[in-house]
């Protein structure tokens, strides 16, 4: 008789669509002594559609951090777990990621079944062309840390994807296009399901799409990926030209101060990124500005 050793198995659920599921993952649900599930409700439901009876545990983020280690422990000793998250790929922006680390540190063998996941879907969805991307999970509650978020990865020439709140996403828009505003975006919305909608544009356009839904009777409904273009040649060169406007400025503050040339030109070339010819160029302006200020002819007096 063939001894069965103990396994944490990591399965995908379809993102909406029951077609999506596959037939080893149908068959690892099957076979396994017991189901952890991110919440019962929603997994009970999928095993139902199939006709897979199966003793469900819950194991969502508020619970993994205490009962972790004893599932790994189970693992150790024989048992098979299968585990599923609310939709897609277990581990991805849930509970699923601190899970395997445990089985992983604890050394308990793991399977990971290949399946459905919402942000390579969006990804392949929004249109762009950029090769790579940079997946952030769910973006900050707040305006402020939003924006350091995006600023942060401003100079990463990848497209960016995040997963948002129905309720948080025209906020969330009007951060993007405030912070990004020269890039496309495309709010991917219920992928695979019967209202799948992908609306792409740029920041601005979107925001006001998306602002306009919020305001109106049905608000905005659905899971949601958000992605944002990497950058482009508008947004280098309005970066060109905001970086050149900020160094003729500062040339000129410095130059009012009554700084030497040369002076001004190492610090506006170490301050603003630019060549020293061209900061060379900026202070020798500023320095001939402000002589034929100081040179320049006084009103008479009465």
């Amino acid at each position: 008789m063939e001894t069965r050793t103990g396994k944490l198995i990591i399965v995908p659920t379809p993102l909406g669509n029951l077609g999506d599921m596959t037939d080893r993952a149908r068959a690892a649900l099957v076979e396994a002594d017991v189901v952890c599930a991110e919440d019962t409700r929603v997994t009970g439901r999928l095993l139902a559609a199939f006709g897979i009876g199966k003793r469900l545990e819950r194991l969502d983020e508020a619970l993994v951090g205490t009962r972790a280690a004893a599932v790994v422990e189970r693992v150790l000793a024989g048992e098979r777990i299968a585990y599923c998250s609310d939709a897609g790929m277990p581990g991805v922006s849930d509970p699923g990621l601190r899970l395997v680390a445990a089985a992983r540190s604890a050394g308990a063998p793991v399977e990971v079944l290949p399946g459905p996941t919402a942000a390579a879907t969006a990804y392949v969805a929004s249109g762009t062309v950029n090769p790579r991307f940079y997946f952030g999970g769910f973006l900050p509650r707040k305006a402020a840390e939003q924006r350091a978020c995006l600023e942060a990865l401003r100079g990463l020439d990848a497209a960016l994807i995040f997963y948002e709140s129905p309720n948080r996403l025209a906020a969330s828009l009007a951060v993007v296009a405030e912070a990004l505003p020269a890039r496309d975006v495309a709010v991917c919305r219920e992928l695979t399901k019967l209202h799948e909608e992908v609306v792409r544009g740029p920041a601005p356009e979107v925001r006001d799409e998306f602002a306009r839904r919020a305001a109106g009777p049905g608000g905005i409904r659905g899971e949601i990926v958000l992605v944002i273009d990497g950058p482009n040649a508008a947004e280098a060169a309005a970066g060109a030209e905001e970086a050149a406007a900020s160094a003729e400025a500062m040339a000129t503050e410095l130059a009012a101060e009554g700084l030497r040339t040369k002076e001004i030109a190492r610090r506006v070339a170490a301050a603003c990124g630019i060549a020293r010819n061209d900061a060379y160029d900026l202070a020798m302006a500023a320095a001939r500005a402000r002589d034929a200020g100081a040179n320049g002819p006084r009103a008479e007096r009465p």
